[in-house]
């Protein structure tokens, strides 16, 4: 099983935003244990913007343990024909496509009813693989 690990639930873990660091933190440690994690290549700026000074620490470890979602000109245009309200949610569904995810991980689920790949909190994620963590 592969996840996209949509950028509120990075930031979830980089800025400690209690009460969903948690699960985050949780979420991030399975991705790590099972080679299983995707992030969009906009959620690297898009962290850098809002970590300021130490983006580049967090990001380099976050990128030792995910992979980056092949992205170009196809997914862009993928994304614009989505009909999701909310352009950077459907560039992190066709990042999520092409890395071929079996889930986004989010907690703006509102936004992504519409999505090609179906949007999980991370805590409905964890409850989901529960008992399968080693």
């Amino acid at each position: 099983m592969k996840v996209l690990i949509d950028t509120d639930v990075i930031l979830d873990v980089a800025l400690n935003r209690a009460p969903h660091a948690e699960d985050s933190i949780q979420l991030l440690r399975w991705a790590e244990a099972n080679n299983s994690g995707f992030i969009a290549w906009h959620s690297i700026a898009n962290c850098a913007y809002l970590l300021k000074e130490d983006h580049r620490r967090f990001l380099n470890l976050l990128l030792s343990f995910v992979t980056v979602a092949p992205a170009g000109d196809r997914e862009a245009r993928a994304a614009l024909n989505y009909r999701m309200k909310d352009l950077e949610d459907a560039l992190q569904a066709a990042a999520a496509v092409s890395a071929g995810a079996t889930y986004i991980i989010t907690r703006n689920l509102p936004d992504y009813r519409k999505s090609p790949i179906k949007a999980l909190s991370p805590k409905q994620f964890l409850a989901l693989i529960d008992g399968r963590l080693t």
